[in-house]
C-alpha cells in the first residue's frame, strides 16, 4: 500500500507542468552553461560552472530515475526511442571531463545536452519525428528528382559547355550549376550568357525550376504535412492515457485515503471493546 501511494506521488510529480518548466530551464541553463565555458572567465566564475554542471549532471540522472520507475511497463522503457536517447546522453555526460583522455568527447556530450529540450516538449518531438518518418517517401521524392537533375545537367553540358565551361563544363559541374539555379542564387546571370548564343535557352531554365522548385517542393511539403497530421493524432492519444494514468492515480490515491480511514476506524472500534 506504500508503495502504491509512492508510486502516485512520483507519478504526480513527473506530470506536473511545474516540474517540466523546471526541467526546461535547467535544460536551457546546460545550454548556457556549455556557452560560457567557451570564454575566458574568472576562476570564480569556472568553479560555479563546475558546480552547476555537477547539479545539472545529477538532476538529469534523478529525472531519468523518475521516469523510468513511473513507467507501468519498465521492460518496454527502452523500447521508446526518446527514452533510450535521453538515458544515452545523460550517461555519457557522467563521464568525467578534467584531466582524461575523454574530456573532448564529454565536452562535446554535454553540448547535446541541449537536444533534450527536444525529447521534452511534445510539439518538437511531433516535428522531428515527423521529418524522420517522412525520410522514406521523401526518398522517392529525391530519386525522381536525382534524374530530372541528371537529364538537365546532360542537355546542359552539351549545348552551353563551349559558352561557359565552368558552369557546364562536365556533368558534374553542371548538376552544381542546376543547383544555383534551382536555389535562384544569381541565376538569371547563367540564364542570360547562354541565351546571347541560344535566344530560346529560357525554356531550359523555366521548366528545370518548375519542375524542382516548385512541384517536387509541393511534394516534399504535403508528404511531410500527412506525416506530421498522423504524428499530431498519435500524440493525442497517448496524451489521453497519460491523462487515464493520472486520473487512476487520483483514485488510488482516494482509495488509500478511504482504506486508511476504515483501519483507523477499525482500531477505534477495537479500543473501545477492549475497554
Amino acid at each position: 500500500m506504500q508503495a502504491s501511494k509512492i508510486q502516485n506521488t512520483l507519478l504526480k510529480i513527473r506530470h506536473n507542468k511545474a516540474f517540466e518548466l523546471f526541467v526546461i530551464t535547467v535544460i536551457i541553463a546546460s545550454a548556457l552553461l556549455v556557452g560560457v565555458k567557451t570564454y575566458d572567465v574568472s576562476s570564480t566564475v569556472q568553479v560555479v560552472t563546475k558546480y552547476l554542471d555537477w547539479f545539472i549532471t545529477v538532476f538529469f540522472v534523478m529525472e531519468i530515475g523518475l521516469r523510468f520507475s513511473t513507467e507501468e511497463n519498465k521492460k518496454r522503457f527502452f523500447h521508446n526511442f526518446w527514452n533510450t536517447f535521453d538515458t544515452l546522453i545523460v550517461a555519457v555526460s557522467l563521464i568525467p571531463i578534467d584531466n582524461t583522455d575523454m574530456a573532448l568527447i564529454a565536452r562535446l556530450v554535454r553540448v547535446f545536452r541541449v537536444l533534450r529540450m527536444v525529447s521534452f516538449i511534445p510539439e518538437l518531438r511531433i516535428l522531428l519525428t515527423s521529418l524522420v518518418k517522412a525520410l522514406p517517401q521523401l526518398g522517392y521524392v529525391m530519386l525522381l528528382m536525382f534524374i530530372i537533375f541528371y537529364i538537365y545537367a546532360a542537355i546542359g553540358s552539351t549545348l552551353f559547355e563551349a559558352i561557359n565551361p565552368n558552369l557546364w563544363g562536365d556533368i558534374t559541374i553542371s548538376l552544381l550549376t542546376l543547383f544555383r539555379v534551382m536555389t535562384f542564387e544569381d541565376w538569371t546571370d547563367v540564364m542570360y550568357e547562354t541565351m546571347t548564343v541560344y535566344p530560346m535557352s529560357w525554356i531550359f531554365y523555366l521548366t528545370f525550376i518548375f519542375f524542382t522548385a516548385f512541384a517536387f517542393l509541393n511534394m516534399v511539403i504535403g508528404i511531410v504535412v500527412n506525416v506530421m497530421e498522423e504524428e499530431h493524432a498519435k500524440a493525442r492519444e497517448e496524451k489521453l492515457a497519460e491523462k487515464q494514468q493520472e486520473k487512476k492515480a487520483r483514485e488510488d490515491d482516494k482509495f488509500n485515503e478511504i482504506i486508511e480511514e476504515l483501519r483507523y476506524l477499525r482500531q477505534q472500534v477495537e479500543k473501545q471493546q477492549s475497554s
